[in-house]
């Protein structure tokens, strides 16, 4: 070791021998500042020993993830998830994102007409403004005034906005309100508005990641979701607040707010966009979620989330956290609307290699609505609803419903398998991802700065083995094909929103809406989580749209006396 490591200290000589000569079976000692100076000198860091304290504590934690990592039995022919992809960017095929698809019938809907209350427009669902729009009862332009007036009216409360897209926007609707006078009508999305999360790069204005670092950031370039939007007529109309740098709803500008109470946080990490849906200042935004960003606003919020499939939404032009669990999705009012825009965002992307492994049989997205929910067999998972905690009732409640529309419920178990320990995996590819900036020091300028604040995880993060990364990985495997086998003989399942489940389906991306059940006790709102097999967000959405027709909650939105 000393030959090795000739300008090292003796006692760095010692600790970095002693951790590569541990066996399995001796107990760690304590992980002490000392010892993560001498790792941090052998990988060219230069951490204060302030800040190598406080990531004392997340090593200490990842080290025991890392040890119950250990006991799990992987055979040698386990391969990990993550798989090495040969294909340089200009040799994969190009074109396939802008095939013209046909995604199915929608089901039919009564008469849409204006309401003698124009303020009622706010609270419109997706697919009944594009009907307002398709009939010419009113125009692009007309809406896009009506939103961006009550955006600037509500979001001084909110705070869910980072820049509006006041210009752009105009542009849009007035093209929209030509292209329909026209003939020439792109689908149920065309003139609608929208927002988008602002990790988003939209051009010619800000893409600042929620971050004091980023805040003046300009992109030269659209994201996937933005173009694809652009395509089917959207209105863009403002990029909504993150928590910085996707964690939580505290951001550069303050604490994203929740319309239903404005004394507290819209959670996050897409803190604006769900903020912004359930006050009705958007019919629709899009979020993303790596470990419960859209899960966790839309119950904050009282709003219907969709995370997709892993790999079915483009994330080209969007910021990485985590590239092996970053997922793009909408948030609406409504699983109906939900599927409206999942069928716009869906499809290949040659700039983002995780759409590429979806199989070509599931593409394009097909309405599934007709579905016949008395051949459907459902999970639930007892255990979590056997449960003391407080919207225990509401979930219940949601069984109930599912059993008197003729679902067929089947209880069912989730693995086992430590879930929880294989998270370091996301935490391991933020570092990486924002490597130049825990190196130069700027994280220093990030609001928040406790020990479970991004600086500080990433900090810690770079004292994650190379070794245990891929055998959390590899752990992940058996994750997925457990939850695979228990799952493989149903249409999909039910969980409460946050229970083990969050964390699992977020490893095995699989998709999920999650929507409103009611109140919680305070009066906040309460969800309920509808997980698909992979690929299946079509009969996932009808599950879950046979759920909001036979329940008012997804009708329910805040008073805004405020």
């Amino acid at each position: 070791m000393k030959k090795l490591f000739p300008s090292l200290l003796g006692g760095a000589v010692c600790f970095v021998a002693g951790a590569l000569t541990m066996r399995a079976t001796d107990a760690p000692s304590a992980v002490t500042v000392p010892m993560l100076r001498a790792a941090q000198e052998l990988m060219g860091l230069h951490f204060s020993d302030a800040q190598l304290d406080s990531a004392r504590r997340e090593v200490t934690d990842s080290r025991s993830s890392y040890e119950a990592l250990r006991k799990l039995p992987i055979p040698n022919g386990v391969a990990p998830t993550t798989v090495f992809d040969p294909v340089p960017l200009r040799l994969r095929p190009t074109g396939i994102e802008k095939m013209r698809v046909d995604h199915g019938k929608l089901p039919k809907m009564g008469k849409v007409t204006l309401p003698s209350n124009r303020d009622d427009l706010a609270f419109y669902t997706v697919r009944q403004l594009g009907e307002l729009l398709r009939t010419k009862q009113v125009s692009s332009e007309e809406l896009t005034k009506f939103f961006l007036a009550r955006l600037k009216k509500y979001d001084s409360k909110l705070l869910c906005v980072t820049s509006l897209t006041e210009d752009l926007a105009l542009q849009q609707a007035r093209q929209a309100d030509d292209e329909i006078r026209r003939g020439k009508y792109r689908g149920p999305l065309h003139g609608v508005p929208f927002g988008v999360k602002d990790l988003f790069s939209t051009k010619g204005y800000k893409t600042t990641w929620g971050s004091v670092p980023y805040k003046d950031q300009t992109l030269d370039e659209d994201a996937a979701v933005v173009t694809r939007l652009r395509d089917a007529g959207g209105v863009l109309l403002a990029k909504f607040t993150l928590g910085e740098l996707a964690m939580g709803d505290v951001w550069y500008g303050g604490m994203t707010r929740s319309p239903w109470d404005i004394s507290k946080g819209s959670s996050g990490s897409s803190a604006g966009s769900a903020s912004a849906v359930a006050a009705g200042l958007v019919p629709y935004a899009i979020g993303t979620e790596t470990l419960g960003s859209i899960v966790s606003p839309s119950t904050a919020c009282g709003t219907t989330g969709l995370r997709p499939t892993y790999g079915r939404i483009s994330r080209a032009g969007a910021m990485a956290l985590s590239w092996s669990m970053d997922k793009a999705g909408p948030i609406t009012r409504s699983a109906e609307d939900c599927a409206l825009v999942f069928a716009a965002l869906d499809g290949l992307d040659s700039r983002d290699a995780a759409t590429l492994t979806v199989p070509s049989n599931v593409w394009p997205f097909r309405y599934a609505f007709d579905t016949d929910l008395k051949k459907l067999r459902i999970g639930y998972v007892k255990a979590d609803f056997d449960r003391t905690y407080p919207t225990k009732a509401n979930d219940q409640a949601v069984l109930e419903t599912l059993r008197k529309l003729g679902v067929q419920l089947v209880e069912i178990e989730l693995p086992k398998l430590p879930a929880g320990d294989m998270t370091f995996l996301l935490t391991a590819e933020g570092a990486a991802a924002f490597d130049d900036l825990t190196r130069s020091g700027r994280d220093a300028s990030m609001v928040k700065q406790d020990r479970n604040a991004w600086p500080n995880l990433f900090r810690a993060s770079r004292f994650v083995p190379a070794v245990e990364y891929i055998q959390a990985q590899r752990a992940r495997r058996l994750l997925i094909e457990e939850l695979d086998a228990r799952i493989k003989d149903l249409d999909g399942y039910v969980a409460p929103s946050f229970s083990s489940n969050l964390v699992i389906t977020n490893l095995t991306g699989h998709p999920a809406v999650v929507v409103p059940n009611g109140f919680r006790p305070g009066g906040l709102p309460s969800t309920i989580t509808f997980t698909g097999q992979l690929y299946q967000e079509a009969k996932l959405l009808a599950l879950a749209k046979a759920y909001q027709d036979a329940t008012e909650f997804d009708e329910k939105h805040p008073p805004l006396n405020f």
